[in-house]
């Protein structure tokens, strides 16, 4: 079902209007109204935005995808699901956004109100979070040369996914930009040897 403004609409954009969030209605594409905490957040006065194509934020890749969530709220009253965005301000600049939309009317007008949360500080915390295990996992995993074309890779410690994964990005690399025809697996320090384990050496060994 679509949801409906208030009947007192002056009551619902005061309310709207000092959201902490960035706040957008939009139909036919075009921006019928943002709040100011959007405006202020997007690095453009309000004046500027309302009338404006709300698909200009967007990447151009996921233009097609935005518009086709955009279509499914105004066509079939789908509310759009909660998806993470890399946007771009009125200035240029890129940021990370969650974004979610649903159906509403605005006056007498059907439109589509998205909402625009920032997550920017989030991820970059998650590529540095990122970044540090890559280099804890390069720590982890020397090949140590031994003799002529022969190396020793010692594993310690815990393997789970996301170490398997940088297991088998990394060590065929390694191997080929040291020349290693031999290379020896000691696993004696590991802490677990399951299934997944064994999967990542063999995938490894192919």
């Amino acid at each position: 079902t679509v949801k409906k403004l208030p009947n007192d609409e002056a009551t619902y954009r005061e309310l709207i209007e000092y959201s902490f969030e960035t706040i957008v209605i939009h139909a036919g594409h075009k921006i019928l109204y943002i709040n100011q905490t959007g405006a202020d957040f997007l690095r453009a006065s309000k004046e500027d935005l309302i009338g404006g194509d709300v698909l200009s934020v967007f990447e151009e890749s996921e233009k097609s995808s935005i518009i086709e969530r955009i279509r499914q709220a105004m066509d079939e009253n789908v509310k759009g699901e909660l998806l993470e965005q890399t946007i771009f301000k009125m200035d240029g600049s890129k940021v990370d956004v969650e974004l979610y939309c649903f159906p509403i009317m605005f006056g007498n007008q059907k439109a589509v109100q998205s909402v625009f949360r920032d997550i920017t500080l989030r991820k970059n915390n998650e590529r540095k979070n990122l970044q540090l295990r890559k280099e804890i996992y390069e720590l982890a995993a020397p090949i140590v040369p031994m003799l002529d074309g022969i190396a020793i890779l010692p594993l310690v410690g815990n393997i789970d996914a996301d170490r398997a994964k940088h297991l088998l990005e990394t060590i065929p690399l390694k191997v080929k930009e040291q020349d290693v025809r031999q290379l020896i697996i000691d696993f004696s320090g590991l802490y677990n040897f399951d299934e997944m384990v064994t999967d990542s050496l063999l995938q490894i060994n192919s």
